[in-house]
């Protein structure tokens, strides 16, 4: 059974949405900050989903409240996004547990001193297991053991053997780990044996869309910095007209072009991703089998546009941010300089976004017989109705029409 305090529907009702925007305040102003909570909810959903009654008493509440953290182990050094190839092994003990050997790299949040556990939920290979992604189980493997009664116990064999060294995020402690050097490493199967790729696409799917959420956050701090900054900064005068005193740089049209390129993008990315946060909500309160099902192959087909098109806009509108700012901009001096290096990571984690594009033309179109496809284009078509009854819309909508006829061209010649 669940805590009482954090049964499924308690304390817990707030919208999707509202969440999803609540985000930006915090990921904008520090995102290597927040990566060390950042995967605490989607570590908390797995166990919800997928563990045993003794995991969820064990764990679900200190994740949930922040008490304690939790991160993804997945990545090794061989293996990179290929996690059939991982070599992690798990061997089973008598008393049901399971001894780990393997070293891990890349995991956020790895090792840290902000809270008292770190629930690692770890991937790995059980002895006898069939090779690749077949054979990969998820297991939970705490930082300290958790008695029976709750309390802490001693520190388990997982330790930081490093910081990686990046470009930025230099608040996230993002660790290599060695699991069993000393041969006492142990943890509990989460859910089935060799099930484990599958679960951990719950929490990768949420991840994916939590990185959109961190480049919006990074994009929109990035463009309220440089317009903030346009407004202030007094250089040159206006290129047309006789008064030649120098004005405010939003006033020149090469800047005024990069801030309203960085809003567009930053407005649409914001769009999208409150619009599948909404899906989200409109499935949890849906009745009707069909609608939900319309949903989920909403969230199915928009999660890698989510990820990857929102990560390479926000890239673009935190290089124009310090292209407004000028020779400032290129130094520690001023902010936009770590929105560049920090949300330029958000294009490679959670899966490249080359692989985003495998994943949308090589399964996502393919899915239902291209279900989740028409889905998507049926609610563009609604939309596209109601927004011509609009004066003012109906010229874009010609033009967002004519998009679509090309986008399901393109969609049937893959198919």
């Amino acid at each position: 059974m669940l805590p009482a305090r954090i049964r499924i529907g308690e304390g817990r009702a707030s919208p999707h949405a509202l969440h999803v925007m609540a985000q930006n305040y915090l990921i904008g102003a520090n995102m290597s900050l927040l990566m060390v909570a950042g995967l605490n909810q989607g570590a908390g959903r797995i166990i919800e989903q997928f563990g045993s009654d003794k995991q969820k008493e064990l764990y679900l509440e200190n994740i949930y409240t922040g008490q304690w953290s939790g991160t993804m182990a997945l990545t090794e050094s061989e293996c990179g996004s290929n996690l059939g190839d991982l070599s992690t092994s798990a061997v089973k003990n008598e008393d049901g547990t399971f001894s780990l050997t393997g070293n891990k790299i890349f995991i956020s949040g790895g090792d840290q001193d902000m809270t008292e556990n770190i629930i690692h939920l770890v991937l790995a290979r059980i002895a006898g297991a069939p090779e690749g992604s077949r054979g990969i189980s998820l297991f939970v493997v705490p930082k300290f053991h958790v008695n029976a009664d709750g309390s802490l116990g001693k520190g388990n064999d997982i330790v930081c053997t490093g910081i990686e060294e990046k470009m930025g995020l230099h608040g996230s402690p993002t660790c290599s780990m060695a699991l069993g050097s000393k041969g006492k490493c142990t943890g509990t199967l989460l859910g089935e044996e060799n099930k484990g790729l599958s679960m951990m696409f719950l929490m990768m799917n949420e991840a994916r869309l939590m990185v959109g959420a961190q480049a919006l956050s990074c994009a929109s701090s990035a463009y309220l910095y440089a317009l903030d900054y346009a407004r202030q900064r007094i250089q040159g005068p206006p290129p047309a007209g006789k008064d030649r005193a120098s004005v405010a740089i939003i006033n020149h049209p090469d800047v005024r072009r990069m801030l309203l390129t960085m809003k567009s993008y930053t407005e649409g990315m914001r769009s999208l991703l409150c619009y599948i946060a909404s899906l989200e909500d409109k499935k949890r309160v849906s009745v009707d089998s069909r609608e939900k099902e319309r949903y989920q192959n909403l969230i199915e087909i928009l999660t890698p546009v989510g990820k990857g098109y929102v990560t390479d806009r926000a890239v673009d509108v935190c290089n124009l941010a310090v292209q407004v700012f000028g020779g400032y901009g290129y130094t520690s001096e001023y902010p936009v300089e770590q929105l560049l290096r920090d949300v330029r990571i958000t294009t490679i984690y959670e899966g490249t976004n080359g692989i985003q594009a495998m994943d949308l033309l090589g399964r996502k179109l393919q899915m239902k017989n291209m279900g989740l496809f028409l889905d998507l284009i049926n609610e563009i078509k609604n939309t596209l109705a109601e927004a011509q009854m609009i004066n003012s819309l109906s010229a874009l909508c010609s033009r967002v029409e004519t998009a679509v006829n090309m986008l399901c061209q393109v969609a049937e010649k893959n198919g």
